[in-house]
């Protein structure tokens, strides 16, 4: 949905003027000056509540949308059923975000889209009405979701977004615990200079703080004292001094939170342990332990990490951080997201961890898939039974049922067969034979039904007509051409739209999932119910000619 508003970022803003559009995941305006750098995009599950002025009082048609952060955007449309078809348009996609929410459906990073690409498939919905019909049908119909639809126009898409869409935003290889604050010698101050590009790569690689930061901020801290409490626990850290951190952990219950071990990375860790096919899960022999020797062991800030009994779950060791820092950065970005909200980001990457958690979830089977998929791994496919995928049957007819006679059959027939043997003799005689027995006789069965006959001729008839009118006049000229605009229009848009359908329906073979299964089942009734306008529109049309 695309209107002309006035965006205003307060009511005392005199506005400006652009065209806001509208999706069921997000809303974008863009100005009419192309100078102008007021771009404004608002998620729609960022969207807290929605204000606007009455129909008949003396106010402009205003729609105020409120977001999570207290924010307020104003557009004054140009008139009230503008407004409200925007209003009742953002209601319907906040009710489903709340089902969705309910249902733990999170977002993964395929599905979202950067500002660029939503506005260039704007701008070709907007320039092709072809396209735009498609889409309505389609998309609105919940018949192809907004990817699916996408995912056959890729060229449309240009090369630089499907190369965009296809490569992840990496981060840097620098530590964390490599960020080195600046002192100030005469107060002995420390001061950390947090980037939004710091505060990602803490909550990826630390889950735990992530999580403090969801639970505390702004319910029992500032943001300011989050973090101050985060490098406290740091320095901590850096010192060795368990002993300290153990102390200030017992007086400081949200200072604990940073010196205790992050259970949501062990939990993680465990996951995946039962993940391990148990022909490769091998223990370390106690043999192979080196750390605790003499020369042995990595060092950092100048000492050697020595595991000590005593306050271990106040200890985090070098090896660990690097493990952790490694796979961050392989992992990349899981998300993307541009704002500078920290709870947002927090938010974002707490969603993008659940779809990852559901996605891996092992169930109460583990063992028992675990078997299966070694037994697939050694299976011989001559030894194994045929796997039958299920099927969508469709009404595929053949065409040459129409056009090509039985005749074809017999003269495909070998040759020597039956009375190919017998000479042009006998051939004439029993021809005559059968011409002197109709003749006695007479015939007791017509060799073709009067209605049929009389169809053929009908048929007939029209064609050698429709010839005479049409010589002298462009014999390149198709049948297509001889309808009203209004119906070859529609014709075509029925063609149209069984081609989509078809490219669709082929893509889901084989059908291995419930998924696919449920998508081929509403593009084969998309397809049937296109038939049956095809069926009505060629009823028409033959009533058209047949009164003609």
């Amino acid at each position: 949905m695309e209107k002309r508003v006035k965006y205003k970022s307060s009511v005392k803003d005199p506005g400006t003027l652009g065209s806001l559009k509208i999706s069921e995941v997000m809303l974008l305006f863009v100005p009419n000056d192309p100078k102008s750098d007021l771009k404004l995009k608002v998620q729609t599950h960022n969207i807290k509540s929605q204000k606007y002025t009455k129909q008949g009082s003396n106010k402009p048609p205003w729609l105020n949308l409120t977001n999570k952060q207290g924010r307020s955007h104003i557009f004054e449309f140009e008139n009230y059923p503008d407004m409200h078809a925007c209003r009742d348009f953002i209601t319907k996609a906040l009710a489903k975000c709340d089902e969705e929410s309910n249902k733990s459906v999170v977002s993964t990073p395929a599905e979202q889209l950067s500002m660029a690409e939503f506005e260039l498939r704007f701008k070709l919905l907007r320039e092709n009405s072809e396209l735009q019909k498609l889409h309505k049908q389609f998309v609105e119909s919940k018949v192809l979701t907004e990817d699916e639809f996408w995912s056959t126009r890729k060229k449309l898409l240009g090369k630089d977004s499907i190369r965009k869409s296809k490569q992840q935003m990496g981060l840097k290889s620098m530590m964390v615990s490599g960020i080195k604050p600046s002192t100030d010698g005469r107060t002995n101050r420390v001061t950390f200079n947090l980037t939004s590009e710091i505060i990602f790569q803490i909550f990826a690689e630390k889950p735990a703080v992530r999580q403090a930061f969801i639970d505390y901020v702004p319910k029992k801290m500032t943001e300011k004292d989050f973090w101050t409490k985060y490098f406290r626990a740091e320095y901590l850290y850096s010192t060795k001094n368990t002993a300290v951190a153990a102390a200030e952990a017992a007086e400081d219950e949200e200072l604990a939170v940073f010196l205790k071990p992050d259970e949501i990375l062990a939990r993680e860790a465990r996951q995946k342990m039962r993940r391990v096919d148990p022909t490769l899960d091998m223990d370390a022999d106690q043999g192979d332990d080196y750390t605790h020797l003499m020369d042995h062991g990595i060092q950092r800030d100048g000492t050697n990490d020595a595991v000590e009994p005593q306050n271990d779950q106040h200890r985090r060791s070098l090896l660990q951080d690097l493990n952790r820092h490694a796979a961050v950065v392989l992992e990349g970005r899981c998300i993307d997201v541009e704002s500078e909200d920290t709870r947002i980001v927090a938010e974002a990457l707490t969603r993008a961890k659940q779809v990852s958690k559901a996605d891996d979830e092992i169930t109460k089977d583990a063992n028992q898939e675990r078997l299966e998929r070694m037994s697939r791994a050694a299976e011989m496919e001559d030894l194994q039974a045929p796997q039958n995928f299920p099927l969508a049957p469709l009404s595929i007819k053949d065409p040459r049922d129409y056009f090509e006679s039985q005749q074809g059959n017999v003269l495909s027939e070998p040759r020597g067969a039956r009375a190919s043997k017998r000479n042009v003799y006998e051939a004439y005689g029993l021809l005559k034979e059968s011409i002197l027995e109709i003749r006695m006789t007479g015939l007791s069965d017509p060799l073709i039904k009067p209605e049929v006959s009389f169809e053929v001729f009908s048929s007939l008839t029209r064609t050698i007509s429709t010839a005479k009118n049409i010589i002298g006049k462009n014999p390149r000229e198709s049948f297509l051409d001889r309808l009203p605009k209004s119906t070859k229009d529609e014709v075509i848009h029925h063609w149209t739209s069984i081609q989509e359908l078809l490219k669709h329906f082929w893509s889901s073979y084989p059908i291995t999932t419930t998924y696919l299964n449920t998508k081929v089942g509403k593009l084969k009734d998309a397809m049937s119910n296109t038939y049956s306008l095809l069926d009505v529109s060629y009823e028409i049309l033959l009533q058209i000619f047949l009164s003609e």
